[in-house]
């Protein structure tokens, strides 16, 4: 009997029969709070009607017209539209379909552009499974093992992590640009680094925020060296962190973003977004692809950012999203049955942050180690309780929370309460 691959495993238990916003409803009828939002996906919540309408339009008139072959409507639509929501000097667009071809464009577009051989990453990324973007994702090895070798190019830069270092931000962040610029001295000189690629907040990584000192140190040694900085916004973008882009709370410039995800709440597709100028740079035939810039993932595209505008989704998310992290740090700091306490903090979750509708809470044990067990307990009787959750992180032992932006100050009450009861048992 033919089935799925083995290696597809659920992190939850449940099979959908139907959502809508920010819940789910599974095939026995139980609700659950959907605070994954497949992986940050569904921007403006499940079958959002505003794109549910968009989508069925467009089956009727054009389900596919390949975009090197024919233009059609949507997708000019979804250029005009974007034009209004992406900083100014990123005025030219290229669509494929997927966060990892997204990545892939960006750095090729890079080395072109250049004429430089060479790239570096920071350590916690995630930008991808292909062989190229795999090569870039350092946020666990499992992403990268058993198909070496790897791409070659590619050099690893520390990205400041103050918690893991046991530092404060500012010690962290020092460090981080400190050894970005021996590592520009000693393994890719200036003139063969073609781009910094970066998050905004490592995702997979384990949901940490950089800050705005790290990136204006990135975008002044970029400025000094000739060198490209691009910001993965695949997560982070279209309102998830409480800002339209999550470059945008830092005060940088990016020479590239890339796009995906919330994007068309859930239809598939991804781009890369630069200025006209620096996408010309291209060497002709090496932008394209079969599916990019589907007609229907554009009109759902074009919908969904409607939607996020004329519900003030962006602001929701900041709203909301202070919400969660202040009641995810609450939960955490309360006394668990036993009144234990320790380094570790007293529900075993050493640190709680976020920005906007990305939350994580990192399980510790009390000698400091990644208590993964735990994290993967919790996340699973969550799950039990009706409450949706995913890990992250090198270890796996940050539960992140990531609810659609549509989600309502209730559901977020209603899901920390379900929270708090788990920590108090798990």
């Amino acid at each position: 009997m033919t089935a799925l691959s083995p290696l597809l495993k659920q992190a939850t238990p449940v099979t959908i029969d139907h959502a809508l916003g920010s819940e789910i409803f599974d095939v026995d009828g139980n609700r659950h709070l959907d605070f994954t939002s497949g992986i940050g996906v569904v921007s403006t919540g499940h079958c959002h009607p505003k794109v549910v309408a968009a989508a069925q339009e467009q089956v009727g008139k054009l389900i596919h017209g390949q975009y090197t072959t024919v233009m059609h409507q949507p997708l000019l639509a979804l250029v005009d539209k974007l034009d209004g929501v992406l900083p100014s000097h990123l005025d030219s667009l290229f669509f494929a379909n997927s966060g990892s071809e997204a990545l892939e464009a960006s750095l090729r577009l890079s080395r072109q552009a250049t004429g430089r051989p060479n790239v570096i990453v920071f350590h916690g990324g995630f930008h991808g499974r292909t062989v190229a973007t795999a090569t870039m994702t350092t946020s666990g090895t499992r992403f990268s093992a058993g198909f070496s070798p790897l791409m070659g190019g590619v050099h690893v830069a520390p990205f400041p992590t103050a918690y893991r270092y046991g530092w404060s931000e500012e010690e962290a962040t020092a460090f981080a640009l400190k050894e970005l610029d021996y590592i520009l001295a000693t393994l890719t000189s200036p003139q063969e680094t073609a781009a910094f690629i970066v998050e905004p907040v490592l995702g997979e990584g384990g949901y940490i925020p950089g800050n705005t000192a790290f990136f204006q140190g990135l975008r002044e040694r970029a400025d000094k060296h000739g060198i490209l900085l691009v910001m993965d916004e695949v997560q982070t973008g279209f309102g998830r962190t409480g800002k339209m882009f999550g470059h945008q709370h830092f005060d940088v410039q990016p020479d590239i973003i890339t796009l995906a995800k919330g994007i068309a709440s859930g239809f598939p597709i991804s781009g890369i977004a630069a200025s006209q100028e620096l996408m010309s740079k291209a060497w002709p035939g090496s932008q394209g692809g079969t599916y990019g810039g589907n007609a229907v993932a554009c009109a759902a595209a074009v919908a969904t950012l409607e939607a996020i505008e004329e519900e003030g989704l962006v602001a929701n998310s900041a709203e909301r999203g202070a919400q969660l992290l202040e009641g995810a740090r609450a939960a955490a700091a309360v006394r668990d049955g036993r009144g234990a306490t320790s380094s570790s903090g007293t529900n075993g979750i050493g640190d709680v942050r976020g920005l906007g509708l990305l939350v994580g809470s990192e399980f510790t044990a009390a000698d400091g180690t990644p208590d993964t067990a735990r994290a993967q307990a919790a996340q699973q009787l969550a799950a039990t309780k009706g409450l949706l959750l995913l890990t992250c992180g090198a270890h796996m032992n940050v539960v992140r929370m990531i609810p659609p932006l549509v989600v309502t100050a209730e559901q977020v009450d209603e899901a920390l309460d379900i929270w708090g009861k788990v920590l108090a048992e798990v």
